[in-house]
């Protein structure tokens, strides 16, 4: 069976927002205005703020109540900050030689990755062909080939984005 979709008219959406910026900046808010249930020929149900069209039922919501959180009092500065929590002495430890190793493994992976990523990016920019990559046979339609160059420019700047990462993470490994 079907599920009927939800639309918002615009009116609710607009009440919806000024709602919760009103939220905000006060410690009450309540619902200034009625919500109507509308539900068209289709089955399709419909938030409105006004019911004056056929099918349509005043819905009954409670107030909405949002409180703002207090602040810790205290100072609230720097100089007022928890000293760091200690390891617990029970807590497992690892010895120098399992720490080197998982250590290696962690580079290695990493180095892994970067290899596959550059690997990736010569490929990308090789199909990308400087932004005029040959046309497919299915690309009659220019527009079709325009998404598709663009598509091809996005994973070229994300491949780029990964090997960035992936840079920052083996120059912070020890």
């Amino acid at each position: 069976m079907k599920r009927p979709m939800l639309h918002f008219s615009r009116g609710f959406l607009l009440l919806a927002a000024v709602s919760m910026f009103g939220a905000v900046f006060s410690s009450t808010v309540r619902a200034q205005s009625e919500v109507f249930l509308c539900v068209d020929q289709n089955g399709v149900k419909e938030y409105k703020n006004t019911g004056d069209t056929k099918g349509c039922k005043r819905v009954s919501l409670p107030p909405l109540i949002v409180t703002s959180s207090s602040k810790p009092s205290g100072g609230g500065g720097a100089a007022s900050s928890k000293p760091a929590a200690s390891t617990p002495s029970d807590f497992p430890k690892v010895d120098n030689g399992t720490q080197k190793a998982r250590d290696n493994d962690r580079r290695q992976i990493l180095q892994d990755e970067m290899k596959n990523e550059q690997e990736r990016l010569a490929n990308l920019k090789k199909d990308y062909n400087d932004g005029t990559p040959d046309r497919q046979g299915n690309e009659r339609n220019y527009a079709k080939y325009q998404e598709r160059v663009a598509s091809m420019k996005e994973d070229i700047a994300r491949s780029e984005k990964n090997i960035d990462a992936l840079n920052r993470e083996l120059s912070n490994l020890k």
